[in-house]
């Protein structure tokens, strides 16, 4: 299911080349060995040697060509990778030079420096840095004057098993993590990397685990809005700020103790909770004892219209006031957020459905391959992904700057036009296609009501993805149609100011361009289809998509 709900991502905006590759962790190895072997076969070094000296390099293969030849023993003496190895005395039993006991020469392993320690030390030794992390890929020797490195093999020689799982697997991550050019898939469970183009100003990728996320932030995909307004929006969503705005904008402090409370219903006499109980007004915050009928009863009161009319509340009404409009204004974009969310993660589980259960049964009533039904795959991961557009837009609207009005009304015109088109698409998907799911077989009429579905979901899909790339790519572009216009029209007002002067047509032409910018944003030279609604160009007669007849 989840891999080809999220390859979707990738094939329905086709309109840009893939510009990564995802690494399994064998493709990981097979890059290491390879790099391992070339750098092996240049310097004329071993292979240990070779990966010790790419560990060190971060997998940097064309700097440690350059430094290596530049100076070799620099090199060596900073990676800790003795010319010559030293070998300790030939006498059959040599002293630990950790713990001090004598053992059997047999029993004394040293690095290329020749300090010898016993087998027990050792692994000690070795446990402990594997244990403490990647640090253990550039271990040296026990002595803490000796800078020697201690290679791969003695470590896999005398670390225990679960060590080596860990000590490969701290090898193969270093590949990854110490690379600018790739990361790792942020999904649980996933051992995939992806390496990423740099140059490229689209981000996002997918995992073969199926998991869409952008290369530079690591969030959740959220083309077309940039990593910056998502990392605003997710803070915003989990900050205290609008916590803060909300008890500002429908509570009012104790005047006693100085605690929030809510007023929901009733009257105006308010009694604070234990152990204060104080009781006061909810309008001018006065003692209660000092109100009765002649301030105005339960429901009124005269004082806070009196003090409000002197100015007196101005500062705390205006607070609250601001606390309730941006509360208000936050929240109309966050549940349009969280809706698309909720709606993106329904149509998976009905793709899942779909692909699992109902499509093998549609293709029996219909007498058709699967392959000839494609078309209502591609539909429900066309809806995916517009979900997932269309709700990353809402956070792009809410960080959209007031005073742009025009941008905002372009903005809100090619969202509202790409929103009202996906959801034709998804009604019809979600409420059209369960007359073919839940009718008999063998019937006349429901082989042929399906023939006028087909081309009427295969037209709204198309349709739909025009829209959204048309959405897509005016973010992208940050609204510059606006600004293109606006230049536009300046020209045009100058050329016409010039042409007043001579014969006084100005106004009309400007008025002729004000209303072809008009007709410009509101699409009037194009008719929708009745079918597919398809925008297609005045002068045909006939639909682009289906060629239904206007």
């Amino acid at each position: 299911m989840g891999l080809i709900v999220q390859l979707s991502y990738v094939i329905i905006l086709s309109y840009f080349q893939k510009n990564y590759t995802v690494l399994k962790e064998g493709d990981i190895r097979q890059r290491q060995e390879e790099s391992i072997s070339h750098v092996s076969a240049v310097l004329s070094i071993s292979r240990v040697a070779a990966s010790t000296l790419l560990c060190h390099y971060k997998w940097n293969v064309s700097q440690l060509h350059d430094e290596w030849f530049a100076d070799e023993e620099r090199v060596r003496r900073t990676v800790g990778l003795l010319s010559r190895p030293v070998f300790f005395s030939s006498a059959k039993e040599l002293t630990c030079g950790i713990c001090f006991d004598s053992y059997p020469r047999h029993q004394i392993h040293s690095a290329v420096c020749g300090h010898p320690y016993c087998t027990t030390c050792w692994k000690g030794y070795i446990t402990t840095s594997i244990n403490d992390g990647p640090g253990c890929l550039s271990l040296r020797c026990p002595d803490p004057a000796c800078c020697a490195v201690v290679d791969q093999d003695m470590i896999l020689r005398l670390a225990s098993d679960e060590d080596k799982e860990k000590y490969s697997r701290y090898l193969v991550r270093s590949y990854i993590e110490d690379k600018k050019k790739t990361k790792w898939c942020p999904a649980p469970d996933c051992s995939n990397a992806v390496e990423f183009e740099v140059g490229s100003n689209v981000y996002d990728v997918t995992c073969l685990c199926s998991h869409a996320f952008c290369w530079n932030c690591t969030e959740e995909a959220h083309r077309p809005v940039d990593c910056s307004t998502v990392n605003m929006w997710i803070m915003k969503n989990s900050a205290e700020s609008e916590n803060m705005n909300w008890i500002l904008a429908n509570s009012k402090p104790c005047p006693k103790c100085k605690r929030p409370i809510e007023k929901n219903q009733g009257c105006m006499h308010m009694i604070c909770t234990p152990p204060c109980k104080f009781e006061f007004c909810w309008l001018c915050l006065g003692a209660w004892s000092d109100h009765g009928e002649r301030t105005g009863g339960f429901y009124a009161c005269n004082r806070y219209e009196a003090a409000k009319q002197e100015g007196l509340y101005d500062e705390a009404e205006r607070r609250r006031e601001m606390a309730k409009n941006s509360l208000e204004r936050y929240t109309h974009y966050y549940e349009r957020w969280a809706s698309n969310q909720t709606s993106r993660q329904k149509a998976i589980a009905d793709l899942h459905q779909m692909q699992t259960v109902h499509l093998e049964k549609l293709s029996d009533k219909l007498k058709e391959p699967e392959s000839q039904l494609k078309f209502i795959i591609e539909a429900w991961q066309q809806i995916i992904e517009c979900r997932r557009v269309l709700k990353w837009t809402y956070a792009y609207g809410y960080y959209l700057p007031d005073h742009e009005s025009a941008k905002r009304q372009l903005f809100e015109y090619l969202q509202g036009d790409a929103e009202a088109n996906l959801e034709r698409l998804h009604q019809c998907a979600e409420k059209e296609l369960l007359v073919f799911l839940g009718n008999d077989d063998g019937d006349t009429d429901f082989i042929s009501d399906f023939k006028i579905f087909r081309p009427k979901l295969a037209g709204l899909t198309r349709v739909t993805r025009s829209y959204f790339e048309n959405l897509v790519r005016a973010l992208e572009n940050g609204l510059s149609d606006v600004d293109s216009q606006a230049a536009s029209s300046v020209s045009v007002s100058s050329k016409n100011a010039g042409a007043k002067g001579k014969g006084g047509k100005a106004k009309s032409s400007t008025s002729r361009s004000a209303r072809s910018g008009a007709r410009n944003i509101d699409d009037l030279t194009h008719w929708n289809c009745d079918r597919c609604t398809y925008a297609n160009p005045d002068s045909l007669t006939s639909c682009q998509m289906c060629h239904n007849r206007r």
